[in-house]
């Protein structure tokens, strides 16, 4: 795992309480992508699994993520893809 990916799995265990975070640094399949730092960096994939979703949809959900996220989303994140669940969904699995 790339040192970004820990800083934005520890981000977000922290800021949601999350139970599971499992952060993909795919940035290496960006390479040359425009609007991309250096070498495509600054794309993720994430899995988040917190309480903080229970009673949202998936848009608020993903609101909540970004919040968390804060500045890294302006300065380490180019993009970012998520999946998030709720304890009682991802342990329904």
């Amino acid at each position: 795992m790339s040192e970004r990916a820990q800083r934005i799995e520890v981000v977000l265990r922290e800021a949601l309480g999350a139970t599971h975070v499992a952060v993909e640094d795919e940035s290496h399949l960006h390479a040359g992508h425009a609007g991309a730092k250096e070498s495509g960096g600054g794309h993720f994939r994430a899995v988040i699994v917190s309480p903080k979703f229970e009673g949202l949809g998936r848009v608020a959900a993903q609101r909540v993520v970004f919040a968390a996220l804060g500045d890294l989303m302006q300065t380490e994140i180019h993009a970012f893809a998520m999946t998030t669940h709720t304890p009682s969904d991802w342990d329904a699995r």
